[in-house]
């Protein structure tokens, strides 16, 4: 087993683990208590993944383990290389600072970073991101994150670390095995053949997230849209949690709200051309992260 600790103030801008997780980025990472989503004031849980197969160097799925206490980010793994693994999956070589200077002065962001600085965006691995998302549509946070819990439960592999039981992600080939009924039986609802035939496109090598890789940005968001269950927003976040494309900015309940408040100039009637707007109003090329500060600010009930 690896084990490692880093101060907090060795990361530039800060990091902050508990708002990074449990924004509603990443529905990959559970609480040692089983409260993540639900309780705020357990004082510096445990948070965990275990990095799919095709994720790591050793061809092995891995267990992470991470909490933030004393100002220090500590850290277990099962396997070598924990640090480089962590520092890709919660963009930990971000500069937080420089990202928030670049950003346009406006009340709401001012508002968002000063409320929640330390918060990064994740990396997660693209197949459960996009899974996570599907599942996504008209849901609270919350859900979606046990949803992702009984996928892993009812079909992923069991990996044992330090004593312990855990459950991987489904991979595509086992999750495209399930059955509709199957999958409703887990509360999937109308998304059930959706995150099954998406399975299936990845198992069988018809599709994969990683396609749209290097593509422009908006050839990126199209290339996402051909999986079952994908439109512009889930294709945005997967883009924007997944595969580094920093610009993007979901189109979701919350910021259609900011956009209607604060910025109705950059409504413009189709999602294509609100988001070119609202991306260049946020700041273009790190608009993905003043996004993310003002979901969480606002599903939080925080105000300008």
């Amino acid at each position: 087993m690896e084990t490692g600790s880093r101060p907090i103030e060795s990361f530039d801008g800060g990091f902050d683990l508990r708002t990074t997780l449990e924004s509603g980025q990443s529905y990959l990472w559970r609480r040692d208590d089983d409260r993540m989503y639900r309780d705020s004031s357990a004082d510096a849980p445990w948070y965990y993944t275990v990095l799919p197969e095709t994720a790591t160097e050793t061809n092995e799925s891995e267990i992470l383990r991470v909490r933030q206490t004393d100002r220090r980010l500590e850290w277990e793994s099962s396997t070598a290389n924990a640090y480089e693994r962590l520092e890709h999956l919660l963009r930990l070589d971000d500069d937080l600072d420089s990202i928030i200077d670049s950003t346009p002065e406006d009340p709401l962001i001012d508002s968002a970073y000063g409320a929640h600085r330390g918060m990064r965006l994740v990396r997660d691995p693209p197949f459960g991101c996009l899974i996570s998302f599907i599942c996504s549509a008209q849901m609270r946070v919350g859900r979606i994150h046990r949803m992702q819990i009984a996928l892993a439960e009812a079909y992923g592999e069991s990996i044992r670390f330090d004593g312990a039981e855990y459950s991987a992600y489904p991979t595509p080939d086992r999750l495209a095995e399930a059955t509709e009924s199957e999958l409703r039986d887990l509360s999937l609802g109308y998304r059930a053949p959706y995150v099954q035939r998406t399975a299936e496109m990845v198992s069988t090598g018809e599709a994969h997230p990683n396609d749209a890789v290097g593509l422009k940005y908006e050839a990126a968001r199209e290339s996402l849209t051909r999986f079952v269950g994908v439109g512009d927003k889930v294709a945005d976040c997967v883009l924007l949690f997944s595969l580094g494309y920093l610009e993007a900015v979901p189109l979701d309940t919350w910021i259609q709200s900011a956009i209607e408040e604060h910025y109705p100039d950059c409504e413009c009637g189709s999602y294509a051309e609100t988001s070119r707007a609202i991306r260049a109003r946020l700041g273009g090329t790190y608009a993905g992260y003043a996004q993310t500060y003002v979901f969480h600010h606002l599903r939080t009930g925080g105000d300008v």
